[in-house]
């Protein structure tokens, strides 16, 4: 069987993203790519690395499609919650990028991002996509809240240690991201002159992953760790890096610390343990790396992944592959660039 799927918001780089994993799946056709601005015209017009894998328009809106078993929807925050009912009503199921239905509290949501919620019955319903924990949830889901680029390379790096017990449940996360993190749309922080030979930080205490990462450790570790997130951009494309630190309550050594995550992702396909966590090993892929140290009553644990990968569309597509009862690796089975 050949699932029909479509993305609304298919000209930013997580929708463009999108099309190039889901273009070449062997198990779902892709059917309908909406954007306001390019309806009507080819897509390999505007995504001209999909020459020759594609001869779909662009649409306004994605119910111009009939027939379609699944929606991806790629768009900036505040649009998602406004598009899932109408979806779900169709019987259509969907998986959210944007982050209107990662937190599970509609108050949370509307601190965090500043809206309130329209949608507060899906938003209860909707399973959290880190597969590598929640996969019982997400298979045979209709909605599925895929998790943030920041959040899932922290969630990956703490969880296991925090559920371990070994440390205390605060934590300090340095997280270190490429350019594409920040969208297509242009700012005075992205001009090169400003970002490409710099280290910024930005959204200190602010940023929308920290509730989302104190959210989903607590569902999985039965912890709500204290966190203190502190994002800086760094002038490369796609990539990133989050160092989180722990104290320990106990002594500890690095063998001790390494058992803890070769056991939680021994068996994983796109979680490894390595000694020394790369980006350049997990760009363009969906694999993501982990890894740690201790330095005498301290802990420290790495997530690295590709943000639009692992942190956005193929983490997606694996969402994707387990609610269609897929093998959860399928259009994703290819390694990192590692150069």
């Amino acid at each position: 069987m050949t699932y029909r799927v479509g993305i609304i918001g298919g000209t930013g780089y997580t929708g463009s993203e999108l099309s190039r994993i889901l273009c070449r799946h062997p198990d779902v056709e892709l059917t309908a790519l909406t954007s306001r601005n390019n309806a009507g015209k080819s897509v390999v017009s505007v995504h001209t690395f999909l020459q020759g894998y594609t001869d779909l328009k662009f649409t306004a809106k994605i119910d111009e499609t009939p027939d379609l078993d699944l929606v991806f929807v790629a768009t900036p925050y505040g649009v998602a919650m406004n598009e899932v009912p109408a979806l779900r009503e169709r019987g259509i199921k969907c998986i959210d990028l944007s982050g209107d239905y990662r937190l599970k509290d509609p108050a949370l949501y509307t601190k965090w991002y500043g809206k309130e919620h329209t949608d507060p019955e899906h938003l209860a319903e909707a399973v959290y996509g880190l597969p590598e924990f929640f996969r019982g949830k997400i298979r045979g889901a209709d909605l599925v809240a895929n998790p943030g680029c920041y959040a899932t390379s922290a969630i990956l790096a703490c969880a296991p240690l925090l559920k371990s017990g070994l440390v205390y449940p605060d934590v300090i996360v340095d997280g270190k991201s490429g350019t594409s993190g920040a969208g297509m749309v242009p700012t005075p922080r992205l001009h090169h002159p400003t970002c490409g030979a710099s280290v910024i930080p930005y959204s200190v205490g602010k940023h929308r992953h920290t509730p989302e990462i104190e959210m989903a450790v607590d569902m999985f570790a039965g912890t709500r760790p204290k966190v203190v997130f502190v994002p800086h951009l760094v002038p490369i494309v796609r990539g990133i890096l989050s160092s989180c630190y722990f104290r320990l309550k106990d002594e500890a050594d690095d063998e001790t610390v390494a058992a803890v995550f070769r056991q939680v992702y021994g068996k994983e396909k796109f979680v490894h343990y390595v000694s020394e966590p790369s980006i350049r090993a997990v760009v363009g892929s969906n694999h993501a790396q982990v890894g740690s140290k201790v330095i005498g009553d301290r802990a420290v644990a790495f997530g690295v992944l590709d943000n639009l990968v692992k942190g956005a569309a193929g983490q997606a597509v694996q969402n994707m592959n387990l609610m269609l009862g897929l093998d959860e690796g399928a259009g994703l089975d290819y390694p990192g660039m590692g150069v």
